[in-house]
């Protein structure tokens, strides 16, 4: 009985050590940068950390009474804008995907992509040209027949530039990139489960409930996470739609609105000196652990919720 030879090692060709060696550096430079940004930030941070108000002009007491309503801003404004934006988004994706017409579908799917690539310095003039002194009266009609509700209670801003308004704008920012996943997503729902539903007497809203939505979960809830993370972001249309007072309340249309994070740093930046400069950077440190956070639990919910492998 001979022995078996063991088998002949593939032949490396000098194309495939360099595209493995090229894709290996790149997903190194990922990790790389990641790291020498959380690296940056903690150093630059700690003098923040315990920095006093004579230390620091942007602080009264220490630095966390002064991040806590910032980051409540950013949570809550981001909030809104995912409430807004997430069924908005489903709808018009199901609408290009099950509904409208073929050429009709193609020219929606353009002009979503399109809007995203709007800057978000044109969003923000439209919120405060546009937007704001539009949505002022229906502010106070909901303030005065519905005041009692603790969320439209207070004292009307007369401009309307609240948090609701910045909410409005950031969902109008992220409708586009929920958008554009979800339909990616429910274009790829396998044609055999559809036609099972359809053909057992389903009505083509009961066939997208039973097959389409089932399907598309995990990625409808990579979408929704990824607009979250923009919207935890966004700068320019923040800065310059909302009136911030620096509190913290849950009234929507009043003129005493928390700021974010990300749009105090943008105003306050270029006057700062000294441990302030730590100050603002040590609130970054904050935003990017909250996305980073916020990005973690959206790939551990997808990696859970895979009832569908598409081949069946």
């Amino acid at each position: 009985m001979t022995a078996t030879s063991a088998p002949a090692k593939a032949k490396q060709r000098p194309g495939d050590l360099w595209f493995s060696g090229s894709a290996l550096f790149a997903g190194s430079m990922i990790l790389a940068t990641l790291a020498a940004v959380a690296l940056f930030l903690i150093i630059q941070s700690v003098p923040a950390l315990t920095a006093t108000s004579a230390e620091a002009s942007l602080l009264t007491t220490n630095f966390w009474d002064y991040v806590w309503p910032l980051l409540f801003g950013t949570v809550w404004a981001a909030l809104l804008a995912l409430i807004m934006a997430v069924p908005l988004s489903l709808g018009v994706a199901l609408f290009i995907t099950h509904y409208a017409p073929r050429r009709l579908a193609q020219a929606l799917g353009y002009i979503v992509d399109l809007l995203a690539a709007v800057p978000s310095v044109v969003f923000g003039l439209w919120g405060i040209l546009v937007l704001a002194p539009a949505a002022q009266p229906a502010y106070a009609w909901l303030n005065e027949y519905a005041g009692w509700f603790p969320l439209f209670g207070g004292d009307v801003s007369a401009t309307g530039r609240t948090i609701f308004t910045a909410s409005i704008v950031l969902a109008v920012m992220v409708v586009p990139i929920i958008t554009a996943i979800c339909r990616e997503i429910f274009l790829q729902t396998p044609r055999l489960h559809e036609e099972a539903a359809l053909a057992l007497g389903a009505t083509r809203w009961e066939m997208i409930r039973m097959a389409v939505l089932p399907f598309g979960r995990s990625g409808i809830v990579s979408a929704a996470m990824l607009g979250l993370g923009r919207a935890l972001g966004e700068t320019m249309a923040v800065a310059m739609v909302l009136s911030a007072t620096g509190t913290v309340s849950l009234q929507l249309f009043t003129s005493t609105n928390p700021s974010t994070i990300a749009a105090n740093i943008a105003l306050t930046f270029p006057e700062a000196y000294g441990v302030n400069i730590n100050v603002l950077i040590a609130t970054g440190l904050i935003l990017f652990v909250v996305t980073f956070a916020v990005n973690a639990i959206a790939r551990w919910i997808v990696s859970r919720r895979k009832e569908f492998s598409g081949a069946n």
